[in-house]
């Protein structure tokens, strides 16, 4: 004898409800950054303590660190979506240097990279100089630039691009140069040649070195943005780091170490956000998720 299953009628109150859902998507999204950031908010917590039992005024506590960054970049009004005009002439005119120098520097690097990447005998030629040229210390060059462009955005987004050309440019020279000879000789058969081999085959192979050599110049130009600015630059973040250590506001001047730790922090983690959709094919073929 057959069993004839009837349907339960729902129970009151067990239905999955949008707003639960949310909620509970919510509480997960928390306790994911919790299990994240655990370690950053003991090491914060431990330095809130420790500067106030030392009572030092070269080391700030958190909280009054905190406080300081929001009286100078953001207690402005709705309308600046709560920016300062400071943070805005600190941040606008950094961030303007920094991506300026990262983006010609990437361009060049990749161009001059494939070029060395493709020729053999070219690359004969120019290596030498290129590698004369990486060991050369970017802060020595300032001088230089500072002949040669006066103070000022131009001599600052030298400096950035003559210390962030080297790892685009010697990355994609080697991402080229190790693009899979069966991937070669495939476009061969299909006829696949000259721009379109270029674009359809070697640069895509060679993508996830240019892109990590990308990535590794991108906290490079961080670095020679603030370095550019602490000489004779009257904005910019640093700018105030050296205006504030010279007038001993040392406040000030941890809010700006502060503020450059979360803007490279946030830079890295977009960089890694767009790297991991436009390497997916590559991500996935090597089981990364």
């Amino acid at each position: 004898m057959s069993r004839v299953e009837t349907a339960k009628p729902p129970v009151p109150g067990r239905q999955d409800r949008p707003a639960s859902r949310a909620g509970t998507a919510a509480r997960g999204f928390l306790m994911g950054a919790v299990s994240r950031f655990w370690l950053v908010i003991v090491l914060i917590a431990a330095w809130e303590v420790a500067t106030r039992i030392i009572q030092e005024s070269y080391f700030p506590p958190p909280s009054e660190i905190v406080v300081t960054m929001y009286e100078l970049w953001f207690s402005g009004p709705a309308s600046q979506l709560f920016l300062t005009q400071d943070a805005l002439d600190d941040f606008g005119h950094s961030l303007y240097n920094l991506f300026g120098g990262w983006i010609l520097a990437c361009v060049a690097g990749v161009a001059i990279g494939v070029a060395l990447g493709l020729s053999r005998k070219l690359a004969d030629y120019i290596e030498p100089m290129i590698h004369f040229g990486r060991a050369v210390p970017p802060p020595t060059l300032i001088s230089f630039y500072i002949a040669a462009f006066q103070l000022g955005t131009p001599m600052q987004v030298a400096t950035i691009v003559s210390g962030v050309i080297w790892p685009v440019l010697l990355n994609t020279i080697d991402g080229v140069r190790t693009v899979e000879q069966l991937h070669l000789d495939s476009a061969e058969v299909f006829g696949v040649r000259g721009a379109r081999r270029l674009f359809w085959v070697v640069i895509p192979g060679a993508a996830p070195k240019i892109v990590a050599g990308l990535r590794i110049s991108l906290g490079l130009a961080l670095i020679l943005m603030i370095l550019s600015e602490l000489i004779g630059s009257t904005v910019g973040i640093g700018s105030l780091l050296i205006g504030a250590q010279r007038s001993f506001e040392l406040t000030e001047m941890w809010a700006g170490i502060v503020i450059l730790g979360v803007l490279g922090y946030l830079l890295n983690a977009v960089f890694v956000a767009v790297e991991k959709r436009a390497l997916r094919w590559h991500l996935s073929a090597r089981g990364v998720t």
